[in-house]
């Protein structure tokens, strides 16, 4: 087993398996603007395989501040909030939704758009996590994270990876859309990890304590067996500390007393189990509750609704209003010949 402050940092990258939403190949001419509205609970990433665009990741994607993103260049937006991208800074940007798309796939679609000029590329998508760690993870990363091709120590594999998917999303072989995700799953894994090791920012709260060698193994025992009977005693000897300096350390860095942490942890992942149809009974075992009345009990006091509404609902994010294609629109490939050259391409 993987040990140090590597390995429950690990444990929370490897639970970021990703579900389609949508994806998006944009082929696009200057001037042109696209927004994309608020998909709460999604992470939406760009990957700009040919030309230039500007983003603009303010809360209402109002060229209220942005930065460049060239040929190569990666940026995931974590949280979902709405943004726009733009040929310029200042260049209109209606809905993405209101523009004509090709629907290639229930999950893939072509946007050709634009006014002649400058041509660009991008690779959009919206994605959902599933698991607890990942949602727990993803809510403490920055509003916009960036890769810059440029940043790549030679030799890095990363471009290497971009590129297939720039390839995947050009050609759109067979079974392209799988090979998309599964690329996105290890892409986006990799620009967390990116803004993890240089961002000082991921030193502190729970993510620093992950990082933090005494803490991250207490709480990597709790995460792998949530049913046990944890006490901060037992949780102090896993970190090798005495249980108070244990106790008062773990309340410093993630805010909250050990104890309270875990009955959180525990209810994220029952919320996750009844709401993919696991039965009330076997969830609460697996959370460590002996009887359903107490496990529906603490449930209610850390969700505030019932397990059996849980159960109910759908753990599927719905798209936002207009995101699926008409049903006039054509299946076919797409034809990317005719885009004026913007330089260099990547990969297309």
């Amino acid at each position: 087993m993987p040990s140090g402050a590597a390995y429950p940092l690990g444990e929370a990258l490897h639970y970021l398996r990703m579900r389609s939403v949508f994806y998006c190949h944009s082929e696009l001419t200057a001037p042109w603007g696209a927004h994309l509205p608020p998909m709460p609970e999604c992470l939406m990433f760009h990957l700009v395989t040919e030309g230039r665009c500007w983003l603009d990741a303010s809360s209402d994607g109002d060229d209220g501040g942005g930065r460049w993103l060239l040929a190569g260049d990666f940026a995931l937006v974590p949280h979902g909030q709405g943004h726009a991208l733009r040929s310029a800074p200042g260049v209109a940007a209606p809905n993405l939704f209101d523009l004509p798309r090709e629907c290639v796939s229930d999950y893939y679609e072509i946007l050709r758009s634009g006014g002649g000029g400058e041509g660009t590329r991008i690779i959009c998508g919206a994605v959902q996590f599933d698991h607890p760690a990942a949602r727990h993870l993803v809510s403490v990363l920055p509003p916009v994270i960036c890769m810059a091709s440029g940043a790549f120590q030679p030799g890095a594999w990363l471009p290497g990876l971009l590129q297939l998917m720039a390839d995947e999303a050009r050609q759109m072989r067979a079974g392209g859309e799988a090979v998309i995700t599964r690329l996105a799953d290890i892409v986006v894994i990799q620009a967390i990890r990116h803004w993890v090791q240089l961002d000082d920012s991921a030193q502190m709260g729970w993510l620093g304590a992950l990082k933090d060698p005494r803490l991250g193994r207490a709480m990597a025992r709790m995460h792998q067996d949530p049913a046990r009977g944890w006490t901060v005693a037992l949780l102090a000897e896993a970190a090798a500390m005495s249980r108070s300096a244990f106790a008062q350390r773990f309340t410093e860095r993630v805010g909250m007393p050990v104890l309270e942490y875990l009955t959180q942890w525990r209810m994220h992942l029952a919320q996750a189990w009844l709401q993919q149809g696991q039965g009330i009974a076997d969830v609460a075992a697996r959370v460590g509750y002996q009887s359903d009345a107490a496990f529906s009990r603490a449930y209610r006091r850390a969700v505030g609704s019932t397990p059996g509404a849980a159960r109910r609902s759908a753990a599927v994010v719905p798209m936002p209003e207009g995101a699926r294609p008409s049903p006039t629109a054509s299946p076919a490939r797409p034809n990317i010949s005719g885009i004026p050259n913007a330089g260099a391409p990547f990969g297309l």
